[in-house]
């Protein structure tokens, strides 16, 4: 968000983070070992070369990284067990020359049952809660999250039992309060809100359940059935569906499945087959999620450095990552557009010009996002360019794009039409300014004559008169301005060979009219 009192956000906002920070800036490539090298190179080749750019190239993606957080304990519902998750990584995706910052994080465990994981997946991304049920127990999300350290000490805990607290904010302010765990991963980053001094302020733009990838290994998932894919892909949490009931009852419809129990629109089954170095494995994308599936006996599946695990964290990362920036990108374009003109006030000078010069800005800015970070393909590599196309597809990226387009292009009109006015309306009154006054100049300089021979006169006397004669050249054009308008329409009405001679008077009567 742009400073307290500025029009524009910080064009590197990554440099108000500030030395006692906990981000620190990830590395050159470069300075990294052999085996990340290697890694970095095998991301580097999947992707087109402007999309290469984009990614790897100087300045374009400022990524920053914190370590002191090693460890999360997470509760689900009251009463449940804790459970301990190993936090792999927490970074903050800056890019330039466009407001919006993506936090990532990655944590993962291992040997956990089924149901388990499902619920783990449908409450743990949830930037505050959705409600609270009758004893005050915080809803859809998690009942308790702990930040630890790596000596196990708890660093910041979640405050999505303190109802009270959410309510008013919104009450208050029109503006959810993000829960105090997501806060302290994000400062010294505040949350955009009256009163807040921070130099780095951010907006929610996208919904409050985050987009969310997950790698599942699981024994045998061919026994899995297509209600636990459903569920997985909308990220439903342990859904059983009723007797008898079709497998898209399981997820709420969300996913609508065919006669064999898969829906091709969510489902990327090019290696849901017994053959290859990972069998069994499946890919389920609902744009807000992007799920694999496949099996933790498959060597390949599980491999973290040439794998699908690998491939999962990285190549799938990153074009994920590109939908969700797209998609955040057109929502702040939006949000800028609604909250330009909720600050609009057509009767103050000041508001207007500030208001066009909002809506020019965001015209510029809409279009070096178009050229910089609006791909519809990023690879040739079958897999890439399927899943990336499935996140657009079901993203509704074109949709929001054309919709987003159409209406920085309506304001811009707008503005244009406006100028062209104002200047057609200039030109009116001095057209007017001049008729009126070619009367008197062509009266007064005919010949060359002057009405009053003082050429020869004194310098004070001539001085006066030139003063004279200024002010009333002043005062007459001046007076000529503001009935300019009047006076255009005599002048038009004068010009029509239509109107009878006293209808023209009339028009001349009603310069001087109140």
């Amino acid at each position: 968000m742009p400073p307290e009192g500025a029009e524009r956000a910080h064009p590197r906002p990554w440099e108000l983070l500030g030395a006692q920070s906990p981000w620190r800036e990830v590395t050159s490539a470069q300075d990294a070992s052999a085996a990340f090298q290697e890694r970095y190179y095998t991301e580097f080749v999947s992707f087109l070369p402007y999309v290469q750019r984009f990614l790897f190239g100087a300045g374009q993606r400022r990524v920053f990284r914190r370590k002191d957080i090693a460890q999360v304990r997470v509760t689900t519902q009251p009463g449940a067990a804790p459970r301990v998750l190993e936090v792999h990584n927490l970074c903050l995706h800056f890019f330039f020359d466009v407001d919006i910052v993506l936090l990532v994080l990655e944590v993962g465990s291992g040997d956990l049952p089924f149901d388990a994981a499902q619920d783990l997946l449908y409450r743990f991304g949830r930037a505050y809660p959705a409600g609270w049920d009758g004893d005050g127990n915080a809803l859809h999300c998690m009942h308790g999250v702990e930040w630890l350290d790596a000596d196990g000490r708890t660093l910041a805990q979640s405050d999505a039992q303190e109802r009270q607290a959410f309510i008013d904010q919104v009450v208050r302010h029109q503006a959810p309060r993000i829960a105090s765990h997501w806060r302290y991963l994000l400062e010294p980053m505040a949350p955009d809100a009256p009163g807040v001094a921070a130099p780095l302020r951010y907006r929610q733009v996208e919904y409050y359940r985050m987009p969310m990838m997950a790698y599942l290994a699981v024994e045998r998932p061919r026994e899995l059935l297509p209600e636990h894919f459903a569920a997985l892909g909308t990220m439903a949490g342990t859904l059983a569906a009723p007797p008898g009931a079709s497998p898209a009852a399981a997820a709420g419809d969300a996913v609508r499945v065919q006669a064999d129990g898969v829906d091709r629109r969510f489902f990327y089954d090019r290696f849901w087959c017994s053959a290859g170095a990972a069998p069994y494995t499946r890919y389920i994308c609902s744009g807000y999620a992007l799920v694999v599936v496949g099996d933790a006996d498959s060597q390949f599946f599980c491999c973290k450095e040439r794998g699908v695990l690998s491939q999962f964290r990285h190549q799938h990362f990153l074009l994920f990552m590109i939908a969700h920036l797209q998609k955040a990108s057109l929502l702040m374009f939006s949000d800028r557009l609604a909250e330009a003109l909720t600050q609009l006030q057509v009767t103050d000078a000041d508001s207007v010009r500030a208001f066009k010069r909002r809506i020019r800005y965001a015209f510029e800015a809409f279009l070096r996002f178009t050229h910089r970070y609006w791909f519809t393909e990023i690879s040739d590599q079958q897999q890439i360019r399927a899943l990336f196309r499935m996140c657009g597809q079901h993203l509704d990226l074109e949709r929001a794009y054309a919709e987003v387009k159409t209406r920085v292009a309506d304001m811009n009109g707008y503005l244009e039409a406006d100028s062209l006015r104002r200047q057609a309306n200039t030109v009116v009154r001095l057209t007017v300014v001049t008729i009126f006054g070619m009367i008197g100049t062509i009266t007064t300089g005919f010949l060359g004559m002057n009405l009053l021979a003082e050429a020869d006169a004194p310098m004070s006397r001539r001085l006066w008169f030139f003063i004279a004669v200024f002010g009333v050249t002043t005062a007459l054009t001046v007076y000529t301005m503001a009935k300019s308008k009047r006076l255009s329409d005599f002048l038009d009405a004068l010009s029509d060979e239509r109107l009878s001679a006293w209808t023209k008077i009339k028009a001349l009567a009603a310069v001087w009219k109140p």
